[in-house]
């Protein structure tokens, strides 16, 4: 920076000691002589040009157009004038172009970035540098070029200036109608291609199948305009031009005139041509990919190779490489339609939503390969992960879930048929699809749109038909405690859970849950209300089922951390959304058949089943359940964490459906020696306190073990969402 600063102070140096303006003038014009004069003279064209005085000249030609400027102030410098009057520009233009002397091209570019750059006043509104720099923009991304360094930084020169005088958008676009309507057919084109596909589900293309890759990849053959050049140089090996060219089409795109917006979204291939990139490097991706190593990889951002990241050379696996390069640019995505004006923003996320979502995604998980199926869930879920955008999220969620906000019905088995299967796979015969698609809907519960809970459970909650019509709360409390005695007493009628409370010491007269009764606590305050629930939670697994109290540090308060962080996070994300703080009032209707929606009544098959589900497919299961939980909406609250809620006829909810569990258990665990003694090791060998290893029962062990932590969570979740001034 030092010698820059000395060799610019001895320029000026040497500029100022000429004679005025008039010296300065026939030195730039001797300048420009000798560059002709070259073309003249010489007849060796195979010399190159930085063997002949060009680049000096030209170097010296700028520095008397900056100190001209500096010295003229408002007004246009002879030198400037000069310039302009005699095409300069478009001559260099020219003699890039024939490259001649070999290497000319190079050193027009760098001529052009700099009188861009330096030149403060504008300029290119005048015809004679828009006109040039149009044509210069058609050099460039041109095949097997040798000049992408200098062209890219030439295009970000264009796009600086363009950010700094945005009206001069219009005269480096080079917008025609034949241009308009080429753009528009070409998209309308992908459309239509995407959803003929995305309605043969049966033959979903291989990510690597030649068909695939070839429609993805296939470019415009004339790469005309700024805009698909900079997408092209975008697929440079050169990671320094790479850069220079994403960050150029962000300073085009974060114009915030709406009319920009306009401009770019309706005349220029840009949304098309940015959603095709984005499906292209999607079917680069292998579809041998281990879906652990896709569920393992952490967020990264479009930048992050340029700054060489530490953590993502650790995120190495078979694949990986082209994984990484599909979540740069989908994070890329994500900023350009952030940052854009909001009708372009819409526009590239719905062109993404068909290209990509409609026209790869949606083929790939309607298929009947398994395999296929749980690789591309496990994408799915990791680009859910890396959507920031607002307007790309809304699309996502539409895609997947559809917009429907009605009540769902148990006949509703085609309304979305995406959503329908991928809730299905919820509970498919694969537990590892199973497991990947939950954690695909966990991801979606993670994000701050309100459509979600909305679709997926809330809008069957609205009218709160699971609760017995015409029951006050007391009833409603000694109802449930009534039911809870019922089903015991069925228990105690079973010879089987007879004879295991007999050999555990029980007297046989007590009840499944000690709950207290209504009398002993009239007028209950909300701090007592809280406690019962608490206590329904805890005390639902019987104490021989029970390891965690044996083992330090493993007691129910230890959840309570993890409850506060996860409602502090959900109250965050709902802020927004214009909740009720108090359940809705129900009204005197006739009774109509409740049911929770396709995707609660598979939560509960599921976790009804936990006693013989494989440990990681119970936990996803609860983990899902649990973040519903957490929600501050008052009917999920109820529906999900109030056992005293009296049910209509057929309504299940989350605490019945453990109690119905619990009744199994309890059956169940009496052909078992030593229940407690196996727990405990169990216990021991999943905290890596003991080495694993084979033993009987170890389905069932491990979900009385998952199902007591899930007790436990609730337990601390419902005590969590206790009024501040209750706790």
């Amino acid at each position: 920076m030092d010698m820059f600063n000395k060799v610019t102070a001895f320029l000026q140096q040497a500029l100022e000691t000429r004679e005025p303006s008039i010296n300065l003038l026939d030195s730039f014009v001797d300048h420009w002589k000798a560059i002709t004069n070259y073309y003249i003279e010489t007849s060796d064209e195979s010399c190159p040009v930085k063997h002949t005085d060009i680049p000096w000249r030209l170097r010296q030609m700028l520095d008397i157009l900056v100190y001209e400027e500096k010295q003229q102030g408002e007004e246009t410098g002879p030198c400037m004038e000069y310039l302009l009057q005699h095409k300069i520009l478009e001559t260099l233009c020219t003699l890039g172009k024939a490259q001649y002397p070999p290497g000319m091209s190079q050193q027009v570019m760098l001529f052009f970035s700099k009188v861009l750059s330096q030149i403060q006043k504008p300029v290119l509104h005048l015809i004679n540098v828009y006109r040039p720099v149009q044509k210069l923009i058609h050099l460039c991304g041109l095949p097997d070029s040798q000049t992408e360094k200098e062209e890219s930084q030439f295009l970000f020169a264009v796009c600086t200036r363009v950010k700094k005088d945005p009206y001069v958008l219009n005269y480096i676009l080079e917008i025609t109608k034949d241009s308009q309507k080429r753009s528009s057919s070409t998209s309308d084109e992908a459309v239509e291609k995407g959803c003929s596909e995305a309605s043969r589900p049966e033959r979903a293309p291989s990510p690597s199948s030649p068909s695939t890759s070839s429609a993805a990849s296939s470019s415009p053959q004339e790469a005309t305009g700024i805009i698909p050049v900079l997408i092209h140089l975008g697929k440079s090996e050169k990671s320094r031009v790479v850069l220079r060219s994403m960050e150029s089409l962000l300073l085009l795109v974060s114009l915030p005139q709406e009319d920009t917006g306009h401009l770019l979204a309706e005349r220029t291939p840009l949304c098309h041509l940015l959603a095709q990139r984005l499906t292209e490097l999607y079917c680069l991706i292998p579809s041998s990919l281990d879906p652990a190593d896709i569920h393992s990889y952490s967020s990264v951002q479009w930048r992050t190779p340029f700054t060489q990241d530490s953590t993502v050379e650790n995120q190495s696996f078979p694949g990986s490489e082209n994984v990484h390069r599909f979540f740069y640019f989908l994070d890329y995505c994500n900023e350009l339609i952030k940052e854009a004006p909001r009708v372009l923003g819409v526009e590239m996320a719905r062109a993404i939503h068909l290209q990509w979502l409609k026209g790869v995604i949606q083929p790939h998980l309607l298929q009947m390969s398994e395999v296929g199926i749980l690789v591309h869930t496990a994408l799915l879920s990791c680009s859910v992960r890396h959507i920031r955008s607002p307007v790309l999220l809304e699309e996502l969620v539409q895609f997947l879930l559809g917009n429907d906000t009605h009540c769902e019905q148990r006949q509703d088995t085609h309304t979305h048929i995406l959503r329908y299967r991928l809730i299905e796979h919820c509970n498919h015969i694969s537990d590892e699809i199973s497991i990947t698609t939950l954690h695909l809907f966990e991801e979606l519960l993670q994000k701050p749109s309100r459509s979600i809970l909305t679709n997926l459970v809330l809008r069957n909650l609205e009218t709160r038909s699971y609760r017995l019509s015409g029951s006050g709360a007391a009833d409603e409390r000694h109802a449930v405690e009534s039911d809870l005695l019922e089903e015991s007493e069925e228990l105690e009628e079973d010879p089987f859970f007879t004879d295991m409370y007999e050999d555990s010491g029980f007297s046989g007269q007590e009840p499944l849950l000690s709950l207290p009764s209504g009398r002993e606590r009239p007028n209950p305050s909300a701090h007592t209300q809280v406690a019962d629930i608490v206590n329904s939670f805890l005390c639902l697994v019987p104490q021989e089922a029970k390891t965690s109290h044996l083992v330090q540090g493993a007691g129910y308060d230890t959840y309570v951390h993890d409850a506060h962080k996860q409602l502090k996070e959900c109250t965050s994300l709902s802020r927004d959304w214009n909740w009720s703080d108090s359940a809705k009032t129900t009204e005197n209707n006739p009774a109509t058949e409740f049911y929770e929606g396709h995707f609660l009544q598979i939560l509960f098959d599921r976790i009804a089943r936990i006693l013989e589900q494989p440990y990681e497919l119970n936990l996803q299961v609860t983990s899902v359940l649990s973040r519903l939980a957490v929600f501050p909406h008052p009917h999920l609250h109820e529906y999900l964490l109030d056992p005293y809620i009296s049910l209509s006829p057929g309504a299940r909810s989350l605490f019945s459906t453990l109690v119905r569990v619990i009744g199994e258990l309890m059956q169940r665990i009496q052909h078992i020696h030593n229940v407690t003694d196996r727990l405990m090791m169990m216990r021991r060998q999943l905290i890596g306190l003991e080495e694993e290893t084979m033993v009987d029962h170890m389905t069932l062990l491990r979900g009385v073990i998952v199902l007591e932590e899930f007790c436990k969570e609730l337990a601390a979740i419902a005590f969590v969402k206790l009024p501040i001034e209750e706790q």
